[in-house]
């Protein structure tokens, strides 16, 4: 054999053998995912706060329909898995385990109600799902978790914009009826906080959630003659139970409310002159916002109805496209697209520019409000 030819065959040898190092020690490439991309949705789609879970179901839905029917998120399908936490701590508890370890979720919009959240944030925690709310309110939420965001505000700003309200109207003394669910106590701790830091004091009478007379307790905080009373109820249900038993009792005062009383254009069109000049604090609604406009168009379309809840409706729209979003940036992982949220700044929505803080919550807070002939309009004290 020719020197020539034993080096020919020798760099051959050496070829192959680096080609199979190469192949043989290579790492497997990461299968692609494919099928549809499964989110979680929690809220109350039975019982009293269902009025708000129905248009929250059906919001998030659509909004996802119009991102299918684009083509999804980078090719493929969002699927929705819409459990009942039925504004539950234990029940939202229940949905989320079921998400999180069967359905084996990434991300839930939810929940809706402040109970729903507060008990599946630690189970997000834990399995490092992110949790986003577009309507959980309890200021016990603020930082409570990296995997936690909302793009609804705090109720701290609810309670503070409402107390120094009370102030410049010359009220002293404010009597609250309290329902006693995590939204509303987190209103009535903002409002009693800074009420009584501006020199005020603050007479309470607390509600079961169960109850439906509710006029002993009325009758008591009418007996301490306050300059106004405060209806502080999970629902328009509950808010409706109260204003006819006020009727009932002929007792007419000044009087406050909760922006989930206040925020139903059917409860304050029923009562317009019973609630004429109550004042509310809300989250605003910009309807020359056009990206808020295709919203309400697109819901009356597929639905045949009214957006009942625009307020709420806005960032349940959003908090889905803000999702989409993040899933197309970062993919359908719960730890990077919490970090993903927490970079938003500006954020383009139907509920106007969205920034989300350190702490997980929506910068920008509610606005003064007072009822005027069944319609809720800016207040300027």
């Amino acid at each position: 054999m020719s020197k020539t030819l034993k080096w020919i065959i020798a760099i051959v040898v050496i070829i192959l053998i680096i080609a199979g190092v190469y192949y043989y020690g290579a790492k497997p490439a990461t299968p692609v995912e494919t099928g549809p991309v499964k989110i979680g949705v929690i809220g109350p789609l039975t019982g009293d706060a269902a009025i708000y879970g129905k248009p929250f179901s059906e919001t998030v839905a659509l909004a996802i329909e119009e991102v299918n029917a684009a083509g999804g998120v980078n090719g493929r399908k969002i699927e929705i898995i819409a459990e009942d936490g039925k504004c539950s701590g234990q029940e939202a508890a229940t949905a989320m385990q079921k998400l999180v370890n069967i359905d084996k979720v990434q991300v839930v919009i939810g929940g809706f109600c402040s109970s729903e959240s507060l008990a599946a944030v630690p189970i997000a925690e834990q399995n490092k799902v992110l949790l986003i709310s577009p309507g959980s309110s309890s200021p016990d939420l603020t930082g409570i978790s990296k995997y936690f965001v909302r793009d609804y505000p705090s109720d701290a700003t609810q309670g503070q914009v409402l107390a120094e309200a009370a102030i410049k109207k010359g009220w002293k003394k404010v009597a609250f009826l309290q329902e006693q669910t995590d939204y509303c106590v987190g209103i009535y701790k903002a409002f009693s906080s800074r009420f009584i830091e501006l020199g005020g004091k603050v007479v309470k009478e607390e509600l079961a959630s169960s109850a439906t007379d509710f006029k002993t307790q009325i009758g008591k905080l009418r007996g301490q003659k306050p300059d106004a009373l405060f209806i502080d109820m999970q629902t328009p249900v509950g808010g409706e139970l109260v204003i006819k038993q006020l009727q009932e009792l002929k007792w007419k005062t000044p009087m406050m409310a909760a922006d989930a009383v206040s925020g139903s254009s059917e409860t304050i069109k029923k009562y317009p002159q019973f609630l004429e000049g109550t004042l509310a604090a809300e989250f605003g609604v910009d309807t020359t916002n056009p990206k808020f406009q295709h919203m309400v168009l697109a819901y009356k379309a597929k639905y045949g109805k009214e957006a009942d809840y625009p307020m709420y409706e806005q960032t349940m729209w959003d908090a889905a496209l803000m999702l989409v979003d993040g899933l197309k940036a970062v993919g359908n992982n719960g730890e990077k697209l919490a970090e993903w949220f927490r970079q938003q700044k500006g954020w383009e929505g139907s509920s106007g520019r969205v920034t989300i803080g350190e702490n997980g919550d929506r910068v920008g807070g509610h606005v003064l409000k007072v009822i005027h002939n069944g319609v809720t309009v800016p207040a300027n004290l």
